[in-house]
């Protein structure tokens, strides 16, 4: 099931904004998905970018927000697609992994995200000694994530497009 897709009120807290807004974005991710079957979920539709799927964008999102909160931010080992092994854009190999699977996979990563943002200030900086990213705020993590987060939004609008042609604008 989709989340909702709410934009946090004008007058709320910064931390408020910043985690309605990505939590908004996450929600578009989910919408695009709306019945997709996994044949399309996994079909590619642009030649130079046969990763490119839906599929294959939802398990990135999710391996982008372990990257982000649990990795740079908390400094929990690198663990992942992403950092094992040589292949690039491992993270969005998923061929024969079911999207509702990805979708659950990618829902419980959010979660814990947004349970690393509430205990923590968002002035607090990451602690991974090994990456130059760890050393943004929480701030510029989360400013980060909306920025990262929406822009994939936008590929998925027009992944489900070449795919079936829904359209749809929030």
């Amino acid at each position: 099931m989709t989340p909702p897709r709410n934009r946090p009120d004008f007058t709320a807290d910064e931390r408020t904004q910043l985690v309605g807004w990505l939590d908004m974005q996450r929600s578009i991710i989910h919408w695009k998905c709306e019945g997709l079957s996994d044949a399309d979920a996994h079909r590619p539709v642009l030649p130079a970018s046969p990763l490119m799927t839906m599929a294959g964008l939802v398990s990135h999102m999710r391996w982008v927000e372990h990257c982000w909160f649990e990795v740079l931010f908390l400094g929990r080992p690198a663990t992942g697609p992403q950092f094992e092994g040589e292949e690039e854009d491992a993270d969005m190999m998923v061929e024969g992994v079911p999207l509702a699977q990805l979708l659950e996979e990618y829902d419980r990563q959010c979660a814990v995200s947004n349970e690393i943002v509430a205990a923590h200030s968002l002035d607090d900086v990451g602690k991974h000694p090994d990456f130059r990213s760890a050393a943004g705020s929480l701030r510029w993590m989360l400013i980060h994530m909306i920025e990262e987060t929406a822009r994939h939004a936008g590929h998925a609008d027009i992944i489900r497009e070449l795919v079936d042609g829904e359209k749809g604008y929030y």
